[in-house]
C-alpha cells in the first residue's frame, strides 16, 4: 500500500441475510484516500454510506474484500485487535453524539486516552474542551447539554488521541441550521490543525462541498468519485 494512503479500500463487498435470500449492501466498493486530505460519501438512504463508514473503521467485517488502515488490513484481524487500530489511529463523530451519559463533558473526552493506559490527560482533555467553546461547561453531564454542545464534546473526544483519521457519520445530521454551521467550522478548523484525514458520510450536498472529494454511492456501488474546488467552512 502507498505510504501516502492512509485509507485503502478493495473490493470491498457486504452481504446480510434476510429471510431466505442474501442482501447486497455494498458491492465491490475501491478506492483509496490520502493521507490529509477530506473525503465526503454521499447517496441517496439505503445506498450503503453507514456501512461503507463502518467497514472502513474496522466496526465490522466485510463479506469481501479488504480494508487497509494506516498500512494495516482490518480483515486479518480479530475484534480485540481490530478495536486496538481504532484507539489508536481513528477518531468518531457521530450523528446521535454516543456519549457516556453517566461521564461529565471532561470525562467523556478523555475516555479514549484513559483506555490506552495513558495518564495525565485532563489538561489536553480541558485544552480541546475550550477549543471547542465549552471551557465552562466540562462538569456538565450529556443530558444538561444540548445537542450541539453535545457533538462539541463528541468533536473533543474524536481529537483527544491526535487521530491519523477522522470518520463522521451525518455529524449535523440532528442538528439545526444554525448549530450545523457552527459545528462544520469546528470541524474543519479542528481538522486542519491538528493535520487529520476526514471521511465524513452525508446527505447534505452543502456540508459534502467542504471537502475536496465527493464519492457518490447507489445502490451499493460507487457512481462517481470526483475532486472538488473545497469551499471554505
Amino acid at each position: 500500500m502507498d505510504i501516502a494512503s492512509v485509507l485503502k479500500v478493495e473490493n470491498l463487498t457486504k452481504r446480510y441475510r434476510s429471510g431466505e435470500r442474501d442482501l447486497t449492501v455494498l458491492d465491490h466498493v475501491s478506492f483509496e484516500v490520502e493521507t490529509g486530505t477530506t473525503c465526503a460519501i454521499v447517496g441517496p438512504s439505503g445506498s450503503g454510506k453507514t456501512t461503507l463508514l463502518g467497514l472502513c473503521a474496522g466496526l465490522d467485517r466485510s463479506s469481501e474484500g479488504a480494508v487497509f488502515l494506516n498500512g494495516v488490513n482490518l480483515n486479518e484481524l480479530d475484534e480485540d485487535a481490530r478495536s486496538r487500530v481504532r484507539n489508536q489511529y481513528v477518531g468518531f463523530v457521530f450523528q446521535n453524539f454516543q456519549l457516556i451519559p453517566t461521564l461529565t463533558a471532561l470525562e467523556n473526552v478523555m475516555v479514549p486516552l484513559e483506555l490506552r493506559g495513558e495518564r495525565g490527560v485532563q489538561p489536553r482533555a480541558e485544552e480541546l474542551l475550550k477549543r471547542v467553546g465549552l471551557g465552562d461547561r466540562m462538569d456538565h453531564y450529556p443530558v444538561q447539554l444540548s445537542g450541539g454542545e453535545q457533538q462539541r464534546v463528541s468533536l473533543a473526544r474524536a481529537f483527544i488521541n491526535r487521530p491519523k483519521i477522522l470518520f463522521a457519520d451525518e455529524p449535523t445530521g440532528n442538528l439545526d441550521a444554525e448549530t450545523s454551521e457552527k459545528i462544520t467550522e469546528l470541524i474543519f478548523d479542528l481538522n486542519r490543525a491538528a493535520g487529520t484525514t476526514l471521511v465524513l458520510v452525508t446527505h447534505d450536498l452543502d456540508l459534502a462541498g467542504y471537502t475536496g472529494r465527493i464519492i457518490r454511492l447507489k445502490g451499493g456501488k460507487v457512481v462517481a468519485d470526483e475532486r472538488v474546488e473545497m469551499l471554505d467552512a
